[in-house]
């Protein structure tokens, strides 16, 4: 018996590795994911997903702070800290809640509500409420708050406003832009000073952090913090290699630390520059038989697990981005629309854990088709 182990071990080895799981492998259904219908963001749709910032824009509890505490003065409810974005449980979920609105408004004039929806926007976006914000962030135990994250958001938000043709547009813009510098100001102060890129695929995550200033920088024509971002993420990700996509989604991620550092690098990089760059960091999405798994929800009342929709949005949007005007990435545009079409049935009508934030993905999602 003891001569045939070293061959029983060999084929163990063998047979282990060939039943491990290859979540970018192709499955059984792939020409149902590969050939996904394309979903649409029409009035219905529209006015479908506008509930969801409607519902939690201007509530206030249950509220995760994120806050630290200085003293007992500190101590105030989340409307008296934040009165233009107290609600949908946390701040940068109730900015992107009302870049939701925006978004929306923007798209559908005739949008339900529209009237009540704008004039909720201009209570919440006032100018004294928003200095009120400001003097929250000079405090001096949050320099750092929502830091980058909640900071994408915000610019995502001022630029909505900008490219909205709308006299309500105009007076939010005025009301916002005092907090809009700000954040610039902070994103021109923090980049210089980080060493290392912040890889996670949760709030932190410094690409997708810098995809949304450098969308703001573009569009307002920010030459500066324009230059530092494509300064930074060449410093950072200019070498990157092999990104183990396979590795993700972890348990909780609601970004996809590669394709999000990839959407960045199709943002900053010429064309040329880009698939050269792209070819040693993910060659395989040149395949067109490229496959990865959405990511699996397994109990949408719990806040943490509930971000694998929204991992399915921004990997949407990502791999739609990485496809935009590159030919040979067309085939990108129907897996994420696989994407979006696993995770958009359920969001509206569901749990507030994922009800607060996952409409400003979808839309966001919706919008980067072509």
């Amino acid at each position: 018996m003891t001569k045939h182990l070293p061959f029983i071990a060999i084929l163990f080895v063998f047979m282990s590795c060939n039943n491990s799981e290859d979540k970018t492998a192709l499955p059984s259904n792939v020409g149902e994911a590969i050939n996904a219908k394309t979903p649409i963001l029409n009035l219905e749709e529209a006015n479908r997903l506008a509930q969801l910032p409607l519902h939690c824009m201007n509530t206030e509890y249950p509220n995760k702070l994120n806050q630290t505490i200085g003293g007992a003065s500190d101590l105030k409810t989340p409307k008296e800290l934040h009165p233009a974005f107290y609600g949908c449980f946390d701040w940068h979920s109730a900015v992107h809640g009302h870049w939701s609105l925006v978004s929306l408004l923007k798209q559908f004039p005739d949008i339900n509500n529209k009237t009540d929806i704008e004039q909720k926007l201009l209570n919440n976006i006032s100018k004294e409420n928003i200095e009120q914000e400001i003097l929250y962030f000079e405090g001096k135990h949050n320099t750092s708050f929502e830091r980058t994250y909640g900071w994408a958001w915000l610019l995502k938000l001022a630029e909505e406003l900008h490219t909205w043709d709308s006299d309500v547009a105009r007076q939010l813009e005025f009301n916002l832009q005092p907090m809009t510098a700000m954040i610039v100001d902070k994103y021109l102060e923090f980049l210089p000073k980080l060493n290392y890129p912040i890889r996670v695929g949760e709030h932190p995550n410094t690409a997708f952090g810098l995809s949304f200033a450098y969308d703001y920088a573009v569009t307002l024509e920010h030459d500066e913090l324009m230059t530092m971002i494509e300064t930074r993420a060449r410093d950072f990700y200019s070498s990157d290699s092999n990104c183990p996509l396979e590795w993700e989604p972890s348990g909780f991620d609601f970004l996809s630390p590669c394709l999000e550092e990839a959407a960045l690098m199709k943002r900053v990089l010429s064309a040329d520059e880009f698939k050269s760059w792209i070819n040693d960091f993910l060659p395989q999405l040149k395949d067109k038989s490229f496959y990865i798994e959405t990511g699996k929800v397994s109990d949408r009342t719990d806040g943490k697990l509930v971000h694998l929709d929204g991992v399915n949005f921004s990997r949407a949007w990502s791999l739609n981005y990485i496809a935009k005007d590159l030919s040979e990435f067309e085939h990108l545009k129907n897996l994420a629309n696989a994407h979006i079409n696993y995770s958009l049935p359920s969001i509206v009508g569901d749990s507030y854990e994922g009800g607060h934030w996952l409409g400003s993905f979808a839309i966001y999602a919706l919008n980067s088709i072509e």
